[in-house]
């Protein structure tokens, strides 16, 4: 990469342009170009509407810096708990670069100002950002600290916040720095923090509990269930740490609304077999939630209360007394809390804490009420989909006029609680960022000649989902159906497949890959991701990634394979499905899933030429589904015209042809007078 002399001319010259193109007319922004000049060679740099001028907070950090004797500061995209999805007020990698996408790593040294992000996010970091900032098109800690190596002297140190990193993520970071003799500097008091004017503030609403329709298990059934395995386990912890905002919420049956999308509230547990603190913020806690968590009495049911920001001199204390080892899950505890824990006896550690493993296999209500939140779900996509068809060739509709019509039927079903995540809806090469979402800047206008992908998903009293839809109006293109066919084949193979109970995700992942390898195609993101009873859209640790756990009966997780291609379109076709008992000629535990996604695909991109007689009858058979659980939902919310669209688009398919090919019959029947097939039907 350039060296110094690139990175301090970019700061006068684009601050310059900046200053330049903030004045001018939105029509101008695109225009507006800084050039920056490197050893006698140019390179254009563009500031689209979207960059964020970033030199005084940039100057601010760096003056921050110099005082603590550190040569460079690492700000990740997280929070305190290692979460995925933060609130504005923990998204401090976004307010010191630009850069709004949920994963990415910021260096900051004197003199550069670098980005690390994966391929989901690469044009949209070169959107966001300002000339200040360069791009590493890797998201491995080893990329960070290479450069590191490269670019500060041997001895010197590199500040960080330990509350954002996790004890895994550390150990990482220090493996790779030591042995070159670089230092890493804890600094639990975090430098963005300090210069943030206009931080925003906590949020105010206060923690709610489930009501009990929902749930199966009282919060002190699940206290027992983890006190339990405390007591089993053969190193002897007597306490357990919880540090991730979903274990407390779990534990508790509690909800929040501090973090967008995600019905969690900022905490911290520590639950010995005797005694329950809960760290949060008191003031929020009702006096009903006091009676609800037994706060007035000192037994081994009754939870102690105790501020959020006492959580490390609170654990201190605890391990002052005689005897205790704290068990931790080292995914999901910061390094803050972590280095407290010494010695090295009074701590046990394992990649997931058990309240994440207990949680990950839901009980029969919380499976039940999840496939039922499905069902609904499916309703609004389907009132979507059928609105598009009618409405884009017109020409009157965007990508962000379609985003907003999904969450607006969303919030018309029943138990609706808003969208489980900021809704992907991207049309042409929109549709090649794997995670991209509209804005007024950027929301292209839906087309019959471009192909459309929707992702997004519902939080429900009952459950959380997430499903995505790929569609073409007009006349697609050979390619754009084979490409979309075969990504259709890497869903079928996966939900399809029979596999013993403690198989891991990451040994079936290439089934999803496997029909899109064959003729040299492939995607950059993950095959999929556990989901939540009202709770996280991407919950862990469940799915198909190397440190995801083996899959038992009863867990959820989304099958997502997709295709992109760049500045063209892109293609995902993805839903949620459970494990289930699967019934073998001899075997017994074994395991299949369970699609409880429920919204057919687009025919018009399926080439069942391509498809096995195995694959033709899983999506009839998905189809058939479909109609049996859908149906009867569409005729309850009496949705007429939305039940003939389901039904027509759910017709089964022949086990020939070079399309999507109609029986006969079934044809007959989906031309009907409308009135007559609903009575039909």
């Amino acid at each position: 990469m350039p060296g110094n002399s690139r990175a301090l001319l970019s700061h006068s010259v684009c601050g310059l342009a900046w200053s330049r193109w903030s004045k001018m007319s939105s029509s101008g922004w695109i225009l507006a170009v800084c050039l920056v000049v490197l050893e006698g060679n140019k390179k254009n740099c563009y500031l689209p509407p979207t960059a964020v001028n970033t030199t005084l907070r940039l100057r601010d950090l760096r003056a921050s810096m110099i005082p603590l004797n550190i040569s460079a500061y690492i700000i990740p995209a997280t929070d305190a708990h290692l979460s995925e999805y933060i609130a504005p007020r923990d998204a401090r990698l976004a307010w010191m670069s630009g850069f709004t996408g949920s994963a990415g790593t910021a260096v900051i040294t004197q003199n550069k100002a670098v980005l690390w992000t994966d391929s989901r996010y690469w044009i949209q970091a070169e959107r966001q950002m300002d000339c200040n900032w360069e791009l590493q098109r890797d998201a491995s800690i080893r990329s960070i600290t290479n450069w590191l190596i490269l670019e500060i002297p041997e001895g010197d140190q590199v500040g960080f916040d330990p509350f954002l990193f996790s004890v895994d993520i550390f150990d990482v970071y220090s493996t790779n720095l030591a042995p070159a003799g670089r230092i890493l500097k804890s600094i639990p008091d975090n430098l963005v923090d300090k210069i943030w004017t206009g931080r925003p503030p906590l949020p105010p609403d206060n923690p709610i509990r489930l009501p009990d329709n929902v749930i199966e298990r009282t919060w002190q059934m699940k206290v027992d269930q983890i006190r339990a395995q405390i007591s089993d386990n053969p190193y002897k912890p007597t306490a357990v740490l919880l540090s991730a905002l979903d274990e407390t919420a779990w534990l508790f049956n509690l909800r929040g609304n501090d973090i967008p999308f995600n019905p969690f509230f900022y905490s911290y547990t520590l639950l010995s077999m005797d005694e329950i603190w809960l760290f949060v913020h008191i003031e929020r806690i009702t006096e009903e939630l006091k009676v609800y968590l037994n706060t007035s009495c000192y037994h081994s049911y009754c939870v102690q209360l105790l501020e959020y920001s006492s959580v490390r001199t609170y654990l201190q204390s605890y391990l002052q007394r005689p005897n205790v080892r704290v068990w931790v899950g080292t995914e999901y505890t910061n390094q803050a809390l972590y280095e407290l824990i010494t010695p090295e006896d009074k701590r046990l550690t394992s990649t997931y804490s058990p309240v994440l493993t207990t949680k990950a296999v839901k009980d029969a209500t919380e499976q039940r009420i999840l496939k039922e939140a499905h069902v609904r779900d499916a309703v609004a996509v389907m009132q979507l989909l059928m609105w598009l068809e009618k409405k884009v060739p017109e020409g009157t509709e965007n990508e962000l006029t379609a985003a907003h019509f999904v969450d607006q039927c969303r919030s018309e079903q029943k138990n609706s609680r808003g969208p489980s995540f900021e809704t992907i809806s991207a049309s042409g090469p929109n549709a090649a960022l794997a995670h991209y979402s509209p804005s007024n800047e950027t929301a292209r206008k839906l087309s019959v000649d471009e192909m459309y992908l929707v992702d997004s998903g519902g939080q429900y009293l009952d459950g959380t989902t997430d499903i995505t839809r790929t569609v073409h109006w007009g006349k697609p293109t050979d390619f754009q159906k084979e490409a979309y066919t075969r990504v259709l084949m890497g869903n079928i193979e996966i939900s399809r497949t029979i596999f013993p109970a403690g198989t891991r995700g990451v040994n079936m992942e290439m089934l999803g890959r496997r029909a899109l390898w064959e003729v040299g195609l492939n995607y950059g993101h993950g095959t999929g991701h556990g989901v939540g009873n009202y709770f996280g859209v991407h919950e862990w640790p469940v799915g198909f990634q190397s440190n995801n756990i083996p899959f038992q009966e009863g867990m959820f997780t989304s099958i997502e394979p997709g295709y992109y291609k760049e500045n063209d379109f892109g293609i995902r076709i993805e839903d949620i499905a459970v494990t289930v008992p699967a019934t073998t000629k001899y075997g017994n535990n074994y395991l299949t899933f369970e699609t409880v996604s429920l919204v057919p695909y687009d025919r018009k991109l399926i080439n069942t030429s391509l498809l096995s007689p195995e694959q033709l009858h899983w999506l009839n058979k998905y189809y058939e589904t479909i109609r049996s659980m859908v149906g009867p939902e569409l005729e309850r919310q009496a949705l007429k015209e939305e039940y003939d669209w389901m039904m027509k688009h759910t017709a089964p398919f022949l086990t020939a042809g070079a399309s999507a090919v109609i029986s006969s019959v079934t044809l007959l029947v989906t031309v009907l007078p409308s009135v007559l097939l609903y009575n039909l039907l």
